[in-house]
């Protein structure tokens, strides 16, 4: 197979794999949830009998059971592999301080520009106990699915046939698109992507999903409680002018936007003393 075939077939296949492991993660989700929600809303059983159905996925892509012979290439696509306490530390600063920063410019973006909002508003009025289960939850089951699926499978083929920054680049590019049913409009992709692009670096740093799994979880629920719900009553500065809170979140974004930078630099000297001491 020639060079250029070869990385084609890298491209698709990585698309294939990965939206198939993310779907069947949400479908299992979906498939819980809805008639959870529907018959019996006081009684969280999908809550339980998801975080099940997370754990078999995460064995299963980790190399767990049959077929053995695909066993290693498994364990080898998830690369969940441990890492050292430094790595990790260094992660979560990077993390936590590029996810500040993407909130501060999500927020920022729709004071400039007209967006829907994400429907992302559950009542907690009536079954306190299982919405805060299911919100719990669906911060799981997105971070362990994309890790597995985008930083995991999707960027570990890539990784083989392209340069680092390509294939997280590409990787990134798959973790934009499955986020299209948030709306198509180029400040959320392009949030998106620079999430796709922080969670991919730290894969391609660590040679390990597991740092990003913390720092992806923290991002959803922070997004899901504290970001999504007020995106509606947000007015447009072309409507009401730049107020104190648009010129707070725009340093949001420029302070946490330099320390997660300072701080990646760290992470990549951390890493490379890491795989040195072994």
């Amino acid at each position: 197979m020639s060079t250029l075939l070869r990385k084609l077939w890298a491209v698709v296949w990585a698309l294939i794999l990965s939206f198939l492991i993310l779907e069947v993660g949400q479908a299992a989700w979906g498939a819980l949830l809805a008639p959870n929600l529907a018959k019996t809303p006081a009684i969280p059983w999908s809550v339980p009998a998801m975080a099940v159905v997370l754990w078999l996925m995460w064995c299963y892509l980790g190399g767990r059971w049959w077929p053995a012979r695909t066993s290693e290439a498994r364990r080898r696509d998830l690369r969940a592999n441990r890492v050292s306490g430094a790595v990790y530390a260094w992660s979560l600063v990077a993390g936590l301080s590029a996810i500040i920063a993407m909130a501060g410019c999500w927020i920022v973006m729709f004071r400039l520009v007209r967006m829907e909002s994400i429907q992302w508003t559950p009542d907690f009025s009536r079954y306190p106990l299982t919405m805060a289960l299911v919100v719990i939850m669906a911060s799981l089951v997105s971070p362990f699915t994309e890790e597995a699926a985008f930083r995991g499978y999707a960027q570990v083929i890539l990784e083989r046939e392209f340069a680092g920054p390509v294939a997280i680049a590409i990787s990134s590019t798959y973790f934009t698109v499955a986020h299209l049913n948030h709306g198509f409009f180029w400040p959320k992709l392009l949030i998106y992507f620079l999430v796709g692009v922080t969670f991919g670096t730290m894969a391609f740093l660590s040679r390990s999903t597991l740092p990003a799994l913390p720092v992806h979880i923290i991002g959803d629920l922070a997004f899901f409680l504290l970001i999504w719900p007020h995106d509606p009553g947000r007015s447009l500065i072309r409507d009401t002018g730049a107020d104190n809170w648009f010129w707070i979140h725009v340093g949001q974004a420029v302070v946490f936007t330099a320390a997660s930078i300072a701080a990646f630099v760290k992470l990549a000297r951390v890493c490379r003393q890491s795989r040195g001491a072994t």
